[in-house]
């Protein structure tokens, strides 16, 4: 778009001799709020909190155009520049490579536009990104917020504790939980205290299934509350409400949105490598907010700032049926890969899954690779031929997860897409080849995690066959057994 500053208020214009690129203009003017406009209380609830391109917007130019006149809407440049290199505003994009040109309809000239955020739209260097600026929509709040009846762990109590104390303080926090603590009934105590104080609230994770297993169990626990599903694909995408879950890239349509973020998984891809998910989930704060960070394994930076006293944190560092994380046995297999190419396993691996099989306990077998577990499937489904693979782009993943949870499977291989995000009752938990590089400290301690989650099967087996023990394997460990001496001092753990 092209607009005209006049009487420091802009205006589209198409005229190129008269008009310019909104990014070319310096600065852009924000008329002050008129209390007397009647503004469209659609546009308030479509817009509150969020950064729109025009043709999100289901409203005319001219009403939009008349609502900036009157100090309720803002625009902002869609491309900034920094030094006369372009930055996206909605992405934090900087990278040359990620910005491409076309010749633009609406400016009528060959438009820089950013690549990284695409898929939410085209933002160009003649785009506006339109907000809300004048008061925000009403929360009506039932007499009773939170109705979840459950009881919390002394652990679980103590971070709860921490967690409220946080939202209340407008302060950050990393809630350091063991896999299988309960992480998300420790936000309830916090979240309620923010919706009475009539605050916002986003819980974010990286995946799109998280979102879809934790809509449910927040809509139950707050039964009358207006809660915002967002995903790619999301019904809910223009609900307004005043308790959101999302995914971290549904994050890049809000801007000072939130009083209070919680963003789970915060150690899990794409959010630990997409430059642009960090910055959407800072942008979507208000200046003034709570972050609170949930995680098992949070980087080596971030433990050395808990150690050192830079970040605040709370542990929970066992499970609320009071059992101790099983600990990893470090078993050598030789070369493994060399065995495989003769389809052939070690003879300890066949062992461990033939004791399986042969006792009727399921069990999840890690493989770095894709090429190497389908390698390996036909010579162990001659042992069971129930035994299944599983991989990211598997179009039968979530039927073959499901016939593990009802136990049609006996033995699931699968790579790293398991180590996280899914619960069985009572299995026992191998990885192969565990010197493999993909296989980090965090995705260990997650792999260790799958198994002992249930109070009714509260213990279970953990092997890493190696070719060889990494630094990764011996600090995933040294985190398991230290989590397990912290759960026994502070009374966590019965035994």
């Amino acid at each position: 778009m092209r607009f005209l500053l006049k009487d420091n208020i802009l205006i589209p214009e198409k005229n190129k001799e008269y008009a310019l690129p909104i990014s070319q203009i310096q600065t852009i003017p924000q008329p002050s709020l008129n209390p007397n406009f009647p503004y469209n209380p659609d546009l308030q609830l479509l817009l509150s909190g969020k950064q729109l391109l025009l043709d999100d917007l289901p409203f005319p130019l001219d009403e939009i155009q008349t609502h900036y006149e009157n100090g309720y809407i803002t625009y902002r440049k869609g491309i900034e520049y920094s030094r006369n290199k372009p930055v996206c505003s909605r992405c934090g994009n900087k990278t040359e490579n990620w910005f491409g040109q076309f010749p633009c309809s609406r400016c009528g000239e060959i438009c820089l536009y950013c690549r990284k955020c695409l898929m939410m739209g085209r933002i160009s260097a003649c785009t506006p990104l339109i907000g809300w600026n004048g008061p925000t929509p009403e929360h009506h709040l039932p007499n009773r917020i939170l109705e979840w009846k459950g009881q919390l762990s002394l652990g679980q109590q103590s971070a709860s504790n921490r967690v409220v104390e946080t939202v209340n303080n407008m302060k950050e926090l990393l809630v350091w939980a063991v896999c299988g603590a309960g992480k998300t009934e420790v936000l309830f105590a916090g979240i309620e205290s923010a919706l009475v104080a009539k605050k916002r609230v986003c819980i974010a994770t990286p995946r799109t299934d998280v979102v879809l297993e934790l809509t449910p169990r927040l809509k139950a626990a707050f039964p009358e509350i207006n809660v915002a599903s967002l995903y790619g694909g999301s019904e809910d995408r223009h609900l307004y409400a005043p308790l959101t879950i999302a995914t971290t890239h549904q994050l890049l349509r809000f801007y000072q949105a939130f009083d209070t973020v919680i963003l789970d998984e915060v150690d899990a891809f794409p959010y630990t490598v997409e430059e642009s998910l960090q910055y959407a989930a800072a942008q979507a704060r208000k200046p003034e907010s709570a972050m609170i960070y949930l995680t098992a394994t949070p980087n080596e930076k971030w433990q050395r700032e808990c150690r050192t006293g830079k970040r605040a944190f709370t542990t929970i560092p066992a499970r609320f049926h009071r059992y101790p994380l099983p600990v990893p046995h470090f078993n050598w297999c030789g070369n493994w890969q060399k065995e495989l190419k003769k389809d052939k396993l070690p003879a300890n691996i066949l062992n461990w899954i033939k004791a399986r099989l042969e006792n009727n306990k399921q069990a999840l077998l890690f493989f770095p690779h894709i090429r190497l577990m389908e390698k390996a499937l036909p010579g162990l489904r001659k042992l069971a031929p129930d035994i299944e693979a599983v991989h990211a782009e598997d179009p039968d993943r979530k039927e073959k997860v499901q016939k593990m949870r009802n136990k049609d499977i006996p033995l699931l291989l699968t790579t790293t897409i398991l180590e996280r995000g899914v619960t069985f009752p009572n299995i026992d938990v191998a990885v192969i080849g565990a010197e493999d590089d993909i296989f980090t400290e965090c995705a260990l301690v997650q792999i260790a995690g799958r198994a002992g989650r249930s109070k009714d099967f509260p213990r279970g087996i953990v092997t890493f066959f190696h070719y060889g023990k990494t630094e990764a394997m011996l600090k995933a460990r040294k985190q398991i057994i230290g989590m397990n001496q912290e759960g026994v001092r502070k009374g966590l753990i019965d035994e």
